[in-house]
């Protein structure tokens, strides 16, 4: 579906909008066939200390012209229908960052190699769509790089994502491989993507369009890391009636807003299994009679996926844990 607007105000000077992009202090806002520098104003501010971000991409907002120079200011944000958060990284840290607001899909852009296959990043990002209610998917993308060495790794990777009923797709934006299905894919919707640094988003994207001609960057052979060359998150129009959100790459991804009561339900592996551990409050983790643990045994849930959970839980635990 297309972002759309609440309807006009009659007042020229008050106008309806969709952020398409956010650089500092500023934000691009589309008004029909129009872009508008708009800026934000200071209330946003002072009612949302504990957001890095007030204003996202995707954002549905009013503004109101200036008279000098045709600038806006941003004077509402109107309700959202969902929005992709995490934990704030740096001098904010915990604090909410919001990545895109108001998406019908979320995908996870992850490298065959240049960098490695990061199913932690993934199942964080997995678990922050799912509380805020929006499908997900998984790019594999540099598919071209596939070896004899890699591939058991990658299939492993591809099908237990696979099995758990989320999209998953694979692409190689240098020899073309997958793009018309991904074109398919984001055909009417907003789609949002994110992923680690030097997965190849930007190029994977301008190989799908090349009219986006969005910057792109290496892979650093010492870290193994990418670089960011998408610095701030951007909503562009495709030619097939879809629309594509860039977000600059992720070094790492805190999930927020997720009691550690209710993370299991976010794990479509592990939620059947919890309503059969003997406790109520059953953590999954060190308790007794755990069914999820039993499953993890058996072979039903996979290991690994069980230990990402663990990771997520104690970080929220430590979110969580009550100051005395």
């Amino acid at each position: 579906m297309a972002p759309s607007s609440p309807a006009a105000d009659p007042d020229p000077t008050h106008l309806e909008g969709v952020v398409t992009s956010s650089t500092g202090s500023w934000y691009d806002v589309q008004v029909g066939d129009r872009t508008i520098p708009s800026r934000m104003r200071g209330k946003f501010r002072l009612t949302k200390e504990d957001v890095t971000n007030p204003v996202a991409v995707g954002d549905r907002v009013a503004i109101r012209l200036t008279e000098e120079d045709q600038t806006g200011f941003i004077t509402e944000i109107h309700d959202r229908t969902n929005k992709l958060s995490r934990r704030a990284a740096g001098p904010r840290e915990g604090q909410e960052h919001i990545l895109v607001a108001n998406v019908d899909h979320i995908w996870s852009v992850q490298a065959v190699r240049l960098p490695a296959l990061n199913p932690r990043f993934l199942d964080r990002l997995l678990v922050a769509a799912s509380a805020h209610d929006i499908s997900a998917g998984l790019i594999i993308n540099k598919i071209d790089l596939l070896t004899e060495a890699n591939k058991p790794d990658v299939m492993d990777f591809h099908l237990r994502y696979a099995d758990l009923s989320y999209p998953v797709l694979t692409t190689s934006a240098t020899e073309g491989h997958g793009l018309d299905r991904l074109y398919d894919a984001f055909e009417g919707q907003i789609n949002a993507v994110t992923g680690p640094s030097g997965a190849g988003k930007s190029t994977l994207l301008n190989a799908l369009e090349p009219d986006l001609d969005l910057r792109t960057g290496s892979v650093s052979r010492k870290t193994k890391k990418g670089t960011h060359t998408t610095t701030h998150a951007e909503l562009h129009p495709l030619s097939n009636g879809g629309y594509v959100i860039d977000t600059p790459g992720l070094r790492e991804f805190g999930v927020r807003d997720v009691h550690p009561k209710d993370l299991a339900h976010y794990f479509p592996d592990l939620a059947p299994h919890v309503n059969a551990c003997q406790f109520d409050d059953c953590t999954h983790d060190h308790e007794p009679n755990c069914a999820v643990k039993a499953a993890v045994e058996r072979g039903d849930v996979d290991q690994e996926r069980h230990e990402s959970y663990l990771r997520i839980l104690a970080s929220l635990q430590d979110e969580h844990e009550p100051e005395y």
